[in-house]
Parts: structure tokens; C-alpha cells; sequence
């Protein structure tokens, strides 16, 4: 890079700079074109370990990111929290200090509970990735989002980007809300109003309740997965009468501008947030795009912390 990343960890969006992401996103450039070449594995970090501690099941970030240590030549270990001493009972920090112990480099945790990630970043003496907490944050999803948006778009400001569904439960949603604003794109969200956060008003959004009026005009239109299995009670009536008033179709995104791209970070529920027809549809979907920027950025990220660690140590 030839600019330093100026961060020990990576936990959030918030509280970043236009800098920091135009770094990470100018880095993860140069990472596609290698990821689409025929040798893909290089040194960068070689000699580094990286652990992958996932509290909460996942398939697409945990592959991303062992794919992403792996080609850049790091040790990289999956610790199964199913069968682990976190599972018997060992407290997060005695997690730390275990991990402390073997000196790893880089530590990628996805937790159920929001600010659990934050806590355990202050207790390690390595850096740390967050891979997502709670209802709080899930950055390097936003910055894969911003990659493929750049990438169709040419830009990030001026843009204007619908977030739309299961706000409520969704950190993908509030890191995105952070990188969008900070980057100049003017977001909306468009839910009902028993899935949007109570302090939505205050995030620099403008919020809708009905699709035709949310969308109208919009140059990305970006589903949230519904998010069941946080919901506390009967949030919607039926996926049914979801799909019908929120779910997107061709009727619903013909209101945005022609050349419309369509978002979802997965897993999709399809025929409840998003018809098939339109996730699969190569010239409007990037949710393809999603899942190989989604590498790239990662790679760009445990380069940039490793990188960090290193101008430290000389220093």
C-alpha cells in the first residue's frame, strides 16, 4: 500500500474516514485482477497467522476470509466454537488470553452479541476483524458493497442508494448507512416501521414505509435478508404479505432510475425479499460481484492491519 492504514483494528465503519476507505477499496482493486488470474497465492503474509473465531454459524464470510489469508500466504485456522472451551464455559476473556499465548497476528471474529468483538480487541495484543456483531456492525460487508458499487458505478458520492428491508436486525445495514454517508451518497431506508431501529432518525437517513415512494429514483436498491431468528415476537404478519408489499419485483424496481443495481448480502430468502428474477438477472444483480469483491476487500484488510503491526514494531 503506499499509504499506511491508520488503524490497529477494524471493528467498525463509524468513526473512519473518506481516506481509510478509499485506501481499502484502491487496495482490494489491485487484489481482483490476481484473484482472476490463474496464481492466485502470493507472500504478502507469509509467516502470519490468522485465527477465524466465528461464535455465530456463517458460509460465505468465514470461506472469504480463510480464501483471502490463504492466497495472501498466511497460516490461517478455523476454530470451531462447537467444540471448543468457549463452548464449556470459558469466558471471552479467557479466550484472549489463550490466544494471547500463541502469538497470533490477526484474529477475525463474528459474535451474536453486539460490542462482544470491541471487548475482546481490548484484551489481545493482536489485531482484530470484525466479522460481524450482534445487530451493531459488519464493516468489511459494507466495504465489499462500496467495491462493487465503485466498480459498476465509477463513484460512490452523489449516488442514491435504497437500503430496504429488515433494518431493525441488520448490521450489514448500519455499516453501509456509515460508509454511504461518509462516501457522499444520499441513503433512504424503506421498511415497515416495526423493522426499522428506534434511532433511525438520527442516523442521516430518509426513511420510507412504502416501496414505490422509496425507490423512486434510486441508483442502488440493496434487500436485508429477514432476519427471523433475532426478532422478538411477530414482526411481520406473513412472508407472504411481506414479499408482496416489501419483497422486490419487477414492478417494485421499475420506480428506479433504468439502470438500477440490485444488492443483498445473503444468504437470500427468495420469493420472501427478492424475486428470482431479478437476483438473477446478470445486467441489474451485483449479488454475484458481492461474494468475489468479498475476497478481495478482505485480503485488503488483513494486508492493511498486518502492515499497521509491522510500521509499530519499527517504530
Amino acid at each position: 500500500m503506499s499509504a499506511a492504514f491508520a488503524h490497529r483494528h477494524l471493528l467498525a465503519i463509524e468513526g473512519m474516514g473518506p481516506d481509510d476507505i478509499d485506501l481499502l477499496l484502491d487496495a482490494a482493486e489491485t487484489h481482483v485482477e490476481v484473484n482472476r488470474g490463474e496464481v492466485k497465492k502470493g507472500a504478502s503474509l507469509r509467516g502470519r497467522t490468522v485465527i477465524n473465531l466465528f461464535f455465530e454459524n456463517s458460509t460465505r464470510t468465514r470461506t472469504s476470509f480463510e480464501l483471502a489469508g490463504k492466497r495472501l500466504g498466511a497460516d490461517v485456522i478455523n476454530m470451531s466454537v462447537a467444540t471448543s472451551s468457549v463452548k464449556k464455559g470459558e469466558t471471552l476473556i479467557d479466550t484472549a488470553m489463550t490466544l494471547n499465548a500463541m502469538h497470533v497476528d490477526v484474529l477475525v471474529v463474528r459474535h451474536p452479541e453486539s460490542g462482544a468483538v470491541h471487548l475482546l480487541s481490548e484484551k489481545v495484543n493482536c489485531s482484530v476483524i470484525n466479522g460481524g456483531d450482534g445487530t451493531h456492525e459488519h464493516p468489511t460487508q459494507a466495504l465489499l458493497d462500496a467495491l462493487a458499487i465503485r466498480r459498476r458505478k465509477g463513484r460512490l458520492g452523489g449516488l442514491s442508494v435504497a437500503i430496504c428491508g429488515d433494518v431493525a436486525h441488520s448490521r450489514v445495514a448500519r455499516s453501509n448507512i456509515h460508509l454511504l454517508n461518509i462516501m457522499g451518497a444520499r441513503v433512504r431506508v424503506v421498511a415497515p416501521p416495526t423493522l426499522l431501529p428506534a434511532n433511525i432518525d438520527r442516523m442521516g437517513v430518509e426513511v420510507f414505509h412504502d416501496m414505490a415512494r422509496g425507490l423512486a429514483g434510486c441508483d442502488i436498491v440493496m434487500m436485508l435478508r429477514l432476519q427471523t431468528e433475532r426478532m422478538q415476537g411477530a414482526l411481520v404478519p406473513s412472508t407472504r404479505e411481506y414479499f408482496h408489499f416489501f419483497g422486490l419485483d419487477r414492478d417494485k424496481l421499475a420506480v428506479a432510475q433504468p439502470d438500477a443495481l440490485v444488492m443483498h448480502p445473503g444468504p437470500m430468502n427468495r420469493g420472501i425479499e427478492i424475486d428470482s428474477v431479478i437476483a438473477d438477472d446478470i445486467d441489474r444483480s451485483l449479488i454475484r460481484e458481492q461474494v468475489e469483491m468479498g475476497v478481495a476487500v478482505r485480503m485488503a484488510c488483513l494486508e492493511a492491519l498486518v502492515e499497521h503491526r509491522q510500521t509499530l514494531r519499527n517504530d
